[in-house]
């Protein structure tokens, strides 16, 4: 057989995602706090972008261009729709149509502002008012906070005063760099003597000092020296006490018989020893933790309104806003004399006009979304977690219109602030659990409240075991497995009952 070239003509089927597609996906994802730093990095690097800091509507001023202008930046948006509409069906099998994203086909100006829509919407007018208040000021956490003292900043005052000696300074200052968080000391003391050339007893002498510092138990190199560094500032470690630090397995065990054998003391001087441990820090470290948790910053707003029903609006004191700059894409495009300048110069103006039309439509999928969360969990708001609906992504899917990939973009990282709180979108959503036949089936969140609220409340001397609250639950028409109960009493960090028997036996 010859081998020779030859021309063949194949048609073939690709799904092609876009830049401006790819754009549109990720902003979605992103919460408000996230999409601010992406517009401002956008805004650095498009000359005709600009940040719309007064608020004014973009439309207006110098925001979005006229219709006329705006024809050929406008036909190039439909020509995209038009492909959207024509891969949906194979892009819907990944959750990447344009539909899922809220574009729609025809007529839209491109640097239309979130806040030029109607985005708040006044629903559902015959709820019920739920029960609870909103406060209206969402203070800034940072106002009211001060510069924190670090743990080193605190250690390295002390041992100005304490160790006068240059050269224990020296050997000071390094030990203070080798505390972990929580006050311990890693590392090794012979290294430190190598670094600096001098003998091991330098180096513990100095740490000796160190260990007599504020917080008691700083600088200890293990859970027992901690605990005895403690009871010595205390004036309390004694020969029984060195003897229970000894033995800790033992207390983590709750024998206290055998710690009373191994101490040499009764069971009731055992119980007391072990309740002035308990009163012990075990992580002093900690206590200088300058680290700040940031305050969750809600997306969607939810308000009760006076005549009953929600006002469901976002929160656009943290909705970034954009203009496209007419004006001088007008006179650079009309001196631009290559081809390169012009080209470029359409490209940062398409760009512009892209990003300005995703935000507007990310604002609104996100609040298409919220507004039937709220709608499908009325309930739970009227009546607290008791009624808190099972949910899943399929059901908001359907009820918008939008792929379940999509809603699930939509509620990653994004927060509503309702009159029970500020609450994760995600925190809505949970599978049913164990109804009976004849019973309504349960949110795996409510399902792990009471979990939680029948072992709050078990016997003083007695703990309820895995099997006993499946019967529980039973009683209350929840069929559950007992490893189910495992499981969620695992992820709420609640012990097991041997455990929590272990302790109650300790406490006693």
């Amino acid at each position: 057989m010859a081998l020779t070239p030859r021309l063949d003509l194949r048609q073939s089927q690709t799904l092609v995602m876009t830049p401006q597609l790819q754009q549109a996906i990720k902003l979605l994802q992103l919460s408000n706090m996230e999409l601010a730093v992406y517009v401002e990095q956008q805004v650095e690097q498009n000359p005709l972008l600009e940040r719309d800091d007064a608020g004014v509507p973009v439309g207006e001023e110098g925001g979005a261009p006229a219709p006329a202008e705006a024809e050929a930046d406008t036909n190039a948006l439909r020509g995209l729709d038009r492909a959207l509409s024509d891969t949906e069906s194979r892009m819907s099998e990944v959750g990447a149509s344009g539909e899922d994203l809220g574009f729609e086909t025809g007529d839209v100006t491109p640097a239309r502002d979130p806040a030029d829509s109607a985005l708040a919407f006044e629903a559902f007018g015959d709820w019920g008012r739920g029960d609870g208040g909103f406060d209206d000021g969402l203070d800034s956490l940072q106002d009211r906070l001060s510069t924190a003292t670090t743990l080193r900043d605190h250690l390295t005052r002390q041992m100005a005063v304490d160790l006068p000696d240059p050269a224990q300074q020296v050997i000071g200052t390094q030990l203070i760099e080798m505390l972990d968080d929580a006050g311990y000391l890693i590392g090794d003391l012979a290294e430190v003597a190598t670094t600096f050339g001098c003998d091991v007893s330098a180096v513990e002498e100095v740490l000796s000092r160190l260990q007599q510092f504020d917080p008691p138990g700083i600088f200890a190199r293990s859970l027992a020296e901690c605990l005895a560094l403690q009871l010595r500032d205390r004036e309390e470690l004694d020969g029984a006490m060195r003897a229970l630090l000894a033995n800790l397995d033992l207390v983590a065990l709750g024998d206290t018989e055998a710690l009373a054998k191994a101490c040499d003391v009764s069971r009731k001087d055992i119980i007391d020893m072990l309740s002035e441990i308990r009163s012990l820090n075990p992580k002093p470290g900690l206590a200088f933790d300058s680290a700040i948790a940031a305050p969750v910053t809600p997306d969607v707003i939810m308000r009760p309104q006076p005549g009953g029903g929600w006002l469901i609006e976002l929160n656009t004191d943290t909705l970034p806003r954009v203009l496209v700059n007419n004006q001088y894409y007008a006179r650079i495009n009309s001196a631009a004399k290559s081809a390169d300048d012009k080209r470029y110069i359409n490209d940062c103006f398409q760009s512009a006009n892209w990003l300005a039309k995703s935000l507007h439509q990310r604002a609104t999928t996100i609040l298409k979304v919220a507004t039937e969360i709220v709608r499908q969990q009325e309930a739970f708001f009227v009546g607290g977690i008791r009624y808190l609906k099972p949910l899943i992504l399929k059901d908001i899917a359907e009820a918008v219109g939008l792929h379940e990939s999509t809603i699930s973009r939509v509620t990653s990282n994004k927060y509503m602030a309702t009159p029970r709180g500020i609450l994760e979108l995600k925190y809505f959503f949970g599978r049913a659990i164990g109804g009976q036949a004849d019973s309504v089936p349960q949110s795996s969140e409510w399902i792990r409240h009471r979990i939680k609220g029948l072992i709050d409340a078990e016997p003083e001397h007695d703990v309820l075991s895995d099997d006993t609250i499946v019967t529980l639950l039973g009683r209350e028409g929840i069929q559950i497995a007992r490893r189910t109960v495992a499981k969620y009493r695992d992820a709420m960090g609640v012990p097991s009952s041997a455990q929590r028997r272990r302790m109650k036996r300790i406490r006693a």
